[in-house]
């Protein structure tokens, strides 16, 4: 007896269980003796009580009372304990039955059969339509475990097929609800037949034979719970070659079966089945519990068995696309044995369509039977197949970036990975002599692109390997557009790729090729032509229009055009190519090199997915220190003659700085009290600054020629050359602007011989300087000796008064021009009244203005030294003044 029992049970109860025990006399010991002997019943399968507490109690419950029952001499428990009434006793007698989830499923199944069969008879098709979907979805479940689909299924569907075949030939008049539902099945139907084809034609065959299989299956399948638990044995060891055999001899008899309940042995695909079950496989592509596994191992088999060029033509695309399918997520990249698989699939597709002739893949064809075979009718027949061969390059190339996107660069596992490039430059070059041949102009254009992307940027070595490798897997296809040559110039392959591209209808193509044209020209040292050609193509004015890529390739050919003037020793045009780039301060950005933080903006995980997305792979990066190295020596050898040109007659010279970069590096650099050695490329370089304007020419070219960054320019011999040459013309430069007021004449011998320099040279800067009025002086070829023109210094006030007036003529010139805009009513026409006046007065007074002008930059450019300054300045007061004046008389 229970704890709960005996606590619960009240006086009189207990009362009378004591004398129905003593009215029991020997029956009670003969019932408890075998109770006793009898192994303690599950908990799962013990019956239910209604009516009793005693119903809810556990089995170990039971057990443990029991114990303590016995512990304490308790009498045995007999028969008449075990309820108070009949209905316990009846209850006690019926047993809980336990269910798998197999047999639930079974059952669910059967009763959604059992509501279809009622509805069929009342001709309810809207519930039918609604089980129907009931059914499916259970029959997907019953797939996705691996579990055999029962022959019920198969039975409903060829009854509801033969129904819909008579109620279409009885033509029944429905309501509209109930038509719509007989379309909707008629649909649904045809589709379930179509993919349960096999089991339906063995079903309507042979319905017991049907039946007896789907259940041997079916055993075959018993879950562990409905299989008696045998006992535990002991272990033993089993040769491979024994356990091999056995496995064998186990297998014998059976087939494999995958999740949809059928058999998938090899056998089983023929050639004369393989439309049907490429046709199952396109279906299935897609669905939410396709295994893309075994459709790629299906497509596979088939490939294997299909005999004519149509069926591996059919089947090839159907296993390409199957491979790519099976990475559908962008943030990662497809595994690399795939890319291969699909890369050598694509080349053997490509062999073949080379060889076929009368065979072709296009993306607009008509429509045709896909399950039937088809071959030419006549020689000059073609059969035309429909699919994308420049979608499947597009992808592949997509995708190689994408692994070398996301593949640490600095591991061995991206050089691995980039020398698969050379096989998928051999591939987009098969791809663009097939398109040729085939007559596709845009995949042909598409392809052509592809190709200039792996090559535009690359030097001649590597650029010519790729072309070797290329033209050896080209086989029987030749290309007219790159022609094989036997020696190799990729400027002529570059020049043949976008001379084609020039001429294609999408203007999207036609920039990037101009572009990649440019850089290529750029790399290898050719400034002017690609100058020449990013002027004439006037691609700045319209490239905010372009897209996120072009826009990128735009910098990258931007600051290339950048290196190359520096390489060239065009120091002023280095500049101003970089300048607009370091301006913004978003130099990595601005060349996909990576996603720089801001302070004050938050990027969304979309946004920086897409960011991602468009950083340049590391091997296409240009080195963010060299750049800035290029820049800052631009900036330095320009710079530093101008601010010593102003010299201290101007305190607003550091503004009129154009690079605000180098402003700032320089002004930090001259707020430091103590400075120690440089450390990085920043402090040489604004050392060097320093000593330049000092004169200490060799000091600065030390700290230049001390950048290590220069190892990775392109003939660094050649550039330090040509740096520490125009450090020296810069220095002599800079030396005359600050000493010149200090001097009368000085000797070309002692400037030529201070500064190295041959004294041709000396004579020939100097000269340049005269004659744009940079420096008042004058040169004495009998003595061999610069003579300075001193004058006039102004004053602090008369400078000012200088500057005051040329902006009143600003001013004037200004005003006189919205007026005449607002009388001409905007239209810029001259036929008011005092138009002719007008341009009378500013034909008048425009040689006076000019003549201000120049005198006023003579005297800012010279008034510190005297002479011609002052004598710019006395005619900038003249001329204004005169101009003023006629124009108030007139």
């Amino acid at each position: 007896m229970s704890f709960f029992r005996r606590a619960g049970d009240s006086d009189s109860e207990s009362s009378s269980d004591e004398e129905e025990l003593l009215s029991s006399g020997s029956e009670d010991e003969e019932v408890a003796a075998p109770k006793q002997e009898a192994k303690p019943m599950s908990r799962f399968l013990k019956g239910a009580k209604s009516g009793d507490t005693s119903s809810e109690e556990s089995s170990d419950e039971d057990e443990s009372d029991e114990d303590e029952s016995e512990d304490e001499g308790a009498p045995k428990r007999s028969r008449f304990l075990k309820g108070g009434d009949d209905e316990d006793e009846s209850d006690e007698d019926v047993k809980k039955v336990v269910k798998s989830a197999k047999d639930k499923r079974v059952e669910e199944m059967e009763g959604i059969v059992k509501v279809l069969e009622n509805a069929n008879k009342i001709n309810d098709w809207v519930a039918i339509n609604a089980e129907f979907d009931k059914l499916v979805r259970l029959v997907q479940r019953l797939q996705s475990l691996n579990e055999p689909i029962p022959p019920v299924y198969v039975k409903t569907l060829v009854s509801l097929d033969d129904t819909l075949q008579k109620e279409k030939e009885s033509k029944k008049k429905l309501n509209a609800s109930n038509s719509r539902a007989l379309n909707t099945m008629r649909q649904k139907i045809k589709k379930s037949t179509r993919e349960w084809e096999n089991d339906v034609t063995a079903y309507r065959k042979d319905p017991e034979a049907f039946e007896s299989a789907a259940a041997a299956a079916s055993a075959a399948f018993a879950t562990p719970a409905e299989a008696a638990v045998p006992k535990p044995a002991k272990k033993v060891t089993i040769e491979p070659a024994e356990a091999a055999a056995a496995a064998a001899a186990d297998d014998e008899g059976f087939s494999t079966v995958g999740k949809s309940g059928k058999a998938t042995e090899e056998p089983t695909i023929t050639t004369e089945g393989l439309f049907r079950h490429l046709s199952a496989v396109l279906e299935a592509r897609g669905k939410k519990n396709t295994d893309r596994n075994e459709a790629v191992r299906t497509l596979e088999k088939l490939l294997k068995v299909a005999a004519t060029p149509y069926q591996k033509i059919r089947v090839l695309l159907a296993l390409i696309s199957a491979r790519f399918d099976y990475n559908p997520a962008q943030a990662t990249y497809m595994p690399l044995d795939l890319w291969t698989s699909a890369r050598q699939e694509l080349d053997d597709l490509l062999a073949l369509l080379a060889t076929e002739r009368q065979y072709t893949v296009q993306e607009q064809t008509e429509d045709y039977d896909d399950s039937v075979d088809r071959t030419p009718a006549g020689l000059d027949d073609v059969v035309r197949v429909r699919g994308s061969l420049v979608s499947y390059v597009d992808r592949l190339d997509d995708e190689f970036t994408r692994s070398l996107q996301n593949i640490d660069p600095h591991a061995n596992e991206y050089v691995e990975r980039l020398q698969d490039e050379k096989n998928l430059y051999a591939t987009v070059a098969r791809a663009q002599a097939y398109f040729e041949i085939s007559g596709q102009t845009d995949a042909t254009s598409r392809t052509v692109m592809r190709r200039l992307e792996h090559a535009y940027s690359k030097p001649d070595a590597p650029l010519q390997v790729l072309e070797q490798t290329a033209n050896a897997e080209l086989g029987a296809l030749n290309s007219t557009i790159t022609p094989v040559e036997a020696t190799f110039s990729s400027a002529t392959l570059i020049h043949r790729l976008c001379t084609h591209l020039y001429k294609a209808s999408d203007s999207l193509l036609r920039t990037r090729a101009m572009l990649s044209h440019i850089y290529h020209h750029a790399l290898h040292n050719r400034y002017h032509t690609a100058r020449d050609m990013f002027l004439m193509s006037h691609l700045q004015e319209n490239i905010a229009r372009a897209d996120v890529a072009t826009q990128i390739l735009f910098n990258r050919t931007v600051v290339q055009l950048g290196l190359c003037a520096f390489r060239s020793g065009l120091i002023r045009e280095a500049r101003d190519s970089l300048r607009e780039i370091f301006q913004t301060g978003r130099v990595k950005e601005l060349l996909a090199q990576g996603v720089a933080q801001q302070r004050l903006s938050t990027l969304t995980p979309e946004q920086e997915r897409t960011e991602k997305a468009r950083q340049l792979p590391f091997h296409l990066h240009v080195n963010l220190e060299l750049l800035e190295a290029v820049y800052l020596v631009s900036c330095m050898l320009v710079e530093i003659p101008k601010l010593a040109a102003a010299g201290t007659t101007d305190p607003d010279a550091k503004r009129k700085i154009l690079s605000k970069a180098f402003k700032r590096q320089l002004d930090f650099a001259d707020r430091q009290a103590f400075t120690g050695p440089p450390e990085n490329t920043r402090d040489h370089i604004m050392q060097a600054s320093k000593a330049l304007q000092n004169g200490e020419w060799e000091k600065c070219r030390d700290l230049i020629h001390g950048i290590k960054i220069w190892s990775l320019m392109p003939g660094e011999a050649s550039v330090k050359d040509m740096l520490a040459s125009k450090i020296q013309e810069e220095a002599l430069r800079t030396y005359l602007f600050t000493y010149s007021t200090f001097y009368d004449n000085v000797s070309l011998s002692l400037l030529s011989s201070t500064f190295s320099l041959p004294e041709r040279a000396v004579t020939s800067i100097v000269s340049k300087m005269i004659w744009s009025d940079e420096l008042a002086a004058s040169l004495d070829n009998v003595h061999h000796v610069v003579i300075f023109d001193r004058g006039v210094e102004l004053s602090r006030l008369q400078q000012l008064a200088a500057q005051l007036v040329e902006r009143a003529n600003a001013l004037v010139d200004q005003n006189e021009k919205t007026l005449q805009y607002k009388l001409d009513d905007g239209s810029g026409a001259s036929g008011a009244p005092g138009a002719g006046g007008r341009e009378g007065r500013a034909a008048d007074g425009g040689a006076g203005q000019e003549g201000e002008r120049r005198g006023g930059e003579r005297r800012r450019g010279g008034g510190a030294r005297g002479g011609r300054g002052g004598r710019g300045g006395r005619n900038l007061f003249a001329g204004g003044l005169g101009g003023s004046a006629r124009r108030v008389a007139a």
